[in-house]
């Protein structure tokens, strides 16, 4: 495990303003299509946006390219970490009412670079990806499938875990080879990020 700084360390008071004017859009929106649990504002703070600035760091040892974020629900991580990072990014999500919700979110924030797809995973063809994220989607073991379709030969893939963190890894090395990197989480000490790389199945030459 390696430390990290806090989370909103090197964002800009400016981004860090657009990602409160996405906060109180996700709580007017919340009450309609439940886009996340209700709590206060300060907690959802935590547990969403801070949760996905943290990931930011980690983005650092990708090449230049797009961002590709399965399964956005509410654009998180993905609206927070294009915000954040200035990068290109694919948010695929096959309901259409959170598809409506993150095309006014990022309208919101003025983020023209992020393109949303409303399809389902396996339905989707995209350029290589520079990084891959996904968060509360499925196993790593199916996240692993995903990253290995989407990515460039040098790209990244960002996952964060929860307490079976360690089991999903395990239950995911029998298929595929890769480079993994763990990093704590700032805001659940239960949980873990994952930082992999190098992808391939175990079959692979």
């Amino acid at each position: 495990m390696k430390h990290r700084e806090d989370p909103e360390s090197g964002v800009s008071r400016e981004t860090l303003t657009g990602l409160r004017a996405y906060l109180a859009l996700l709580r007017r929106w919340n009450a309609r299509i439940n886009l996340v649990a209700d709590a206060p504002e300060d907690a959802q703070w935590e547990r969403h946006v801070r949760d996905s600035l943290q990931l930011l760091p980690l983005l650092a040892t990708a090449p230049a390219g797009p961002l590709v974020d399965l399964g956005a629900g509410a654009g998180l991580p993905g609206i927070v970490l294009a915000a954040a990072s200035g990068r290109p990014t694919h948010l695929v999500e096959a309901d259409q009412r959170k598809c409506a919700f993150l095309a006014e979110a990022a309208r919101t924030l003025g983020l023209a670079d992020v393109k949303i797809h409303a399809q389902r995973i396996e339905a989707m063809a995209l350029p290589p990806a520079a990084i891959v994220t996904a968060r509360a989607l499925a196993p790593l073991a199916v996240l692993v499938g995903h990253a290995h379709r989407f990515l460039a030969p040098e790209g990244i893939a960002v996952f964060p875990k929860g307490r079976l963190a360690e089991g999903e890894l395990t239950a995911a090395l029998p298929a595929w080879k890769m480079r993994v990197e763990r990093f704590p989480s700032l805001t659940d000490p239960a949980a873990t990020i994952f930082r992999l790389s190098a992808i391939c199945p175990t079959g692979a030459p």
